[in-house]
């Protein structure tokens, strides 16, 4: 008996909670939901904003594994500054340049700082304390790409001023001009994740960087002929990729901007992008080189994320396909062209950034379609003519152009300061020591010991 009551007594609770829920207003259910997806959308951009700034580890541990142990913690440094730095400056000037009140098609300069940081309730969108954590973290990434290209000669006092400049400045301004709503969104401009807007713009100045300031001491043979510097350890760099690979499953899918069923669509089209990118550049490496080379395929992998930023909202896993495998074969023979004309980037951070970021906008323009995941444009080969293939081209010519001149400036006026390169002697030494007062493994003391000894060698009679 006592069982039929409990059975009759849960039965009427049961109805009478759907009774009272049939009596809520529809309009306030309805707003029950809108203020759960706010809820949602926040807390997922923050998840993807920690997973951006987690890359700032991947790609220490890329460059450091990539160049000589007696500058690793030199390499720490810098990109512990990218970040802490990019951060604070981002937030003093670059977060009001990128995204103004007010516009003139492009820069801002309607404030400073962050307007309603402090916000923690909203009725749509993103509150300004997550977006601006999202999109600092872009900026410390676009920054940081720069520090693989100067490796193991650059002065840090120079790179902190660098990386304060592009943080504050160059990377702000270029983004008014997509993200910010300036003249390149007016265009018509395609850039999801930043293969043009973030990318690009660290691999340009990466570029220009390595040029001015010289090659390593030892690179090129007295006939121009360049020689291999290997790097220390690549268990790290290839941990670095696969750090940095999972850090993009923020990059890319937080680009969404919210929590919605687009974004693990978006999270497999861009493993898609990262694999085929690796394994073409596995392929075309052991076509050219005879054997699969590893830096390659981690190359490759990056070089394929860095591609599909662009286009990951408008492409189908086809156009996905295509766009990181082509970013693997072009990043391989990019790599051994920039080295061969006599400039000396360590980590490959032009031909992975700028050159495969730049293909990225091209891509777009070839290989977007409507049935893609956010659906909005279609490309030359969907049947939507060379008119958004013309912007996209538009759209890389003008960022690179920007950097590149702005890239000049900054350090050209650093080296004409003689503060951009250390001496042959620190060099020799490595910077940790030189540089930081420390090494980033106990052999190098006693390296750079022998070093000071014998003129730069490590051979003693001693």
């Amino acid at each position: 008996m006592f069982r039929h009551f409990r059975r009759f007594t849960t039965t009427f609770m049961t109805a009478a909670a759907l009774l009272v829920l049939l009596a809520v207003p529809a309009s306030a259910q309805e707003e029950g939901v809108a203020a759960t997806q706010v809820v949602l959308d926040n807390i997922f951009i923050f998840i993807a904003a920690v997973l951006v700034l987690f890359m700032q580890a991947g790609f220490a541990l890329v460059e450091a594994g990539f160049t000589q142990s007696k500058n690793a913690a030199n390499i720490m440094m810098k990109n512990l500054m990218d970040a802490s730095v990019g951060i604070l400056m981002f937030g003093a000037i670059g977060y009001a340049i990128a995204y103004p009140g007010d516009f003139n098609g492009w820069f801002g300069s309607s404030g400073f700082g962050v307007e309603g940081f402090m916000t923690t309730s909203a009725t749509e969108g993103l509150i300004p304390s997550v977006d601006f954590l999202f999109q600092a973290a872009f900026a410390a990434a676009a920054a940081t790409i720069v520090s693989g290209a100067v490796a193991e000669r650059a002065q840090f006092k120079a790179y902190l001023i660098y990386s304060i400049v592009l943080t504050g400045l160059i990377y702000p301004i270029v983004v008014s001009w997509g993200w910010g709503g300036g003249w390149l969104s007016e265009l018509g401009f395609v850039d999801f994740a930043g293969s043009g807007l973030v990318h690009m713009v660290g691999g340009v100045a990466a570029l220009v960087a390595a040029a001015i300031i010289g090659p390593r001491a030892g690179k090129y043979a007295p006939d121009g002929t360049p020689r291999a510097i290997p790097g220390h350890s690549m268990p790290l760099a290839v941990l670095g990729v696969f750090i940095l690979f999972i850090g993009w499953f923020g990059f890319n899918p937080g680009s969404q901007l919210a929590a919605d069923l687009a974004v693990p669509v978006i999270a497999a089209l861009t493993a898609f992008a990262g694999a085929s990118g690796a394994a073409a550049a596995m392929v075309t490496s052991w076509v050219l080189l005879k054997k699969p080379d590893l830096s390659m395929a981690g190359n490759g992998l990056l070089a394929g994320l860095v591609a599909i930023c662009s286009g990951i909202g408008d492409m189908n896993a086809l156009g996905t396909l295509l766009t990181g495998g082509i970013a693997g074969v072009l990043v391989t023979f990019s790599v051994l062209f920039i080295e061969r004309i006599g400039i000396d980037d360590p980590v490959g951070a032009f031909s992975v950034h700028g050159l495969c970021g730049f293909w990225g906008l091209l891509a777009t323009g070839l290989f977007a379609t409507s049935g893609g995941t956010n659906g909005a444009v279609d490309g030359l080969f969907a049947g939507g003519g060379a008119g958004l293939l013309l912007d996209q081209f538009v759209g890389g010519i003008a960022i690179a152009a920007f950097v590149a001149v702005a890239s000049i400036v900054l350090f050209g006026t650093l080296k004409s300061a003689g503060v951009l390169r250390v001496s042959l002697e620190e060099e020799i030494g490595g910077l940790d020591l030189s540089e930081h007062g420390t090494a980033a493994y106990g052999w190098d003391v006693d390296a750079a010991r022998i070093r000071s000894r014998n003129g730069g060698s490590l051979v003693t009679t001693e």
